[in-house]
């Protein structure tokens, strides 16, 4: 498997010349400048989550589909957080896949740890996500209508994920959540 940068620099491509996108248009429809895509593309540069995002939104696609290639196992396959945990981007999010997106049930699920300290605001995703978030240890906050929300162990929310929210640790030790993110069809 390739490391997550040189993946991520060849989806980049590959899906914005499939578009038939200029590196200026990929920058008018995903809101990450030129020189940065040009950076992803060649692996210069490791983005952050929220810039993944920002890509992902732009290309009207899954976030799963920038970090690893399509789940080609059988169903049934045991998928351990442990071996598929890693840091996708320079800031303190570690991210483990655990369902990568599949267009026939429309979701994607992943494990997420938040560092202390971290904080990271959400532009809204396409219209219709819906984020479903299952706190297992630690405590949290997520930004949702403009008001920061505590979570605390086995805590559960769903929300619109199609307008600005964020996700924060204020504690002193890693936050780690479930994160089911709902496209509509």
């Amino acid at each position: 498997m390739k490391e997550p940068g040189q993946y991520l620099a060849q989806v980049l491509k590959q899906r914005r010349q499939a578009k038939g996108w200029s590196l200026d248009q990929t920058s008018r429809n995903t809101g990450v400048s030129k020189a940065m895509l040009g950076q992803i593309e060649r692996g210069e540069s490791s983005p952050t989550v929220a810039t993944l995002w920002k890509i992902a939104t732009g290309f009207n696609a899954a976030l799963s589909d920038f970090l690893e290639p399509p789940d080609i196992e059988d169903q049934g396959s045991v998928r351990q957080a442990d071996e598929l945990r890693h840091q996708p981007a320079v800031d303190q999010m570690l991210v483990a896949t655990i369902f990568p997106y599949d267009a026939a049930l429309g979701f994607e699920m992943f494990e997420l740890t938040l560092m202390p300290g971290y904080t990271r605001s959400s532009e809204p995703h396409a219209p219709g996500v819906i984020e479903h978030v299952v706190l297992l240890r630690g405590e949290m906050e997520l930004l949702i209508e403009g008001r920061w929300k505590l979570l605390l162990e086995g805590d559960a929310i769903r929300f619109a994920a199609d307008r600005p929210h964020g996700y924060r640790n204020l504690g002193r030790e890693p936050a780690v959540f479930h994160n089911l993110i709902h496209y509509p069809a």
